[in-house]
């Protein structure tokens, strides 16, 4: 099986195992508390198979990913409550991660969950080293429990490859209209009963297998399409998909005279800029597959 991030230029694997360990190691770093980094390993184990190409499968009218809508029912169901209850911890409490602001921030300030991917996916595409990854690192800092940079070099160099990262990888159209394509797959596949919900719970491999194994015509027409290289276009007249993509940016805070200063009232200049990405890159990007 072909992975989807292989048709975006990403061919080292990175695991939701390796993200959620990178930031419970993350806010072990900045001295989070004990229990935060508890929530930290935590906060993704009700991820899917193929992650969130399966919040494309279930959309959500508020925009909530399905891993985020499953997490207490996946948390009550495993072995985890009475592991978590062993040493003297409530699993009800690691179920809302906005308890936690080392680990959970709205867009787009920093915390340890939106910095380890951004950091592994920057890495994985070419775009930043473990050398600029380890310097930045290290001019993090945690102030009125929120993750600032100690410099505006560092702000910076966040922001603007953040902004690189985002539109090459997350926002980018052939990443989007990939996930749009294994969600038709899985959609067709629960429409005809070739795979029931609870199977989203599957590694990706034992996943798409149970997809393969389907004599139905139209999987394995969806699966034929997913085994070579696709490209998607943009075409406005008779789309195949319309999509409004999430766009992802961050306004590091500085640390700077005692308090925290949001990086876009530091640089004009980036305001700006950030600005301008956003404008260009929102709005409803209208697909096709090229033949």
């Amino acid at each position: 099986m072909r992975k989807l991030s292989n048709f975006i230029g990403v061919d080292t694997p990175i695991t939701r195992f390796q993200h959620s360990v990178g930031v419970m190691l993350l806010s072990q770093k900045l001295n989070a508390p004990l229990k935060e980094q508890i929530a930290a390993l935590l906060h993704d184990i009700s991820h899917t198979a193929f992650s969130h190409v399966i919040d494309h499968v279930f959309r959500e009218p508020t925009g909530q990913s399905y891993h985020e809508r499953m997490k207490e029912q996946y948390l009550q169901q495993s072995d985890i409550p009475p592991i978590l209850a062993k040493y003297g911890y409530n699993w009800h409490e690691f179920v809302h991660e906005e308890a936690y602001p080392i680990l959970e921030q709205p867009a787009p300030a920093l915390c340890a969950d939106r910095l380890d991917y951004f950091f592994r996916d920057g890495m994985a595409l070419g775009l930043l080293t473990a050398a600029e990854v380890s310097q930045a690192i290290s001019h993090l800092t945690v102030q009125d429990n929120q993750i600032c940079v100690d410099d505006i070099s560092t702000a910076q160099w966040l922001g603007y490859t953040y902004m690189r990262v985002d539109e090459q990888c997350w926002s980018n159209r052939q990443a989007i209209g990939l996930y749009e394509l294994m969600a038709q797959l899985i959609q067709t596949g629960l429409q005809l009963s070739a795979i029931c919900e609870a199977d989203v719970w599957l590694t990706d491999q034992k996943l798409w297998d149970k997809l393969s194994h389907s004599p139905e015509t139209d999987i394995q027409r969806q699966l034929a399409q997913l085994r070579r290289p696709v490209r998607f276009v943009e075409e406005k007249i008779n789309p195949w998909r319309e999509v409004s993509p999430k766009i992802r940016t961050l306004n590091p805070k500085v640390w700077i005279n005692g308090k925290g200063e949001w990086l876009t009232d530091l640089d004009a200049t980036f305001a700006h800029e950030l600005a301008v990405y956003k404008q260009r890159r929102q709005g409803v990007l209208s697909l096709a597959i090229a033949h």
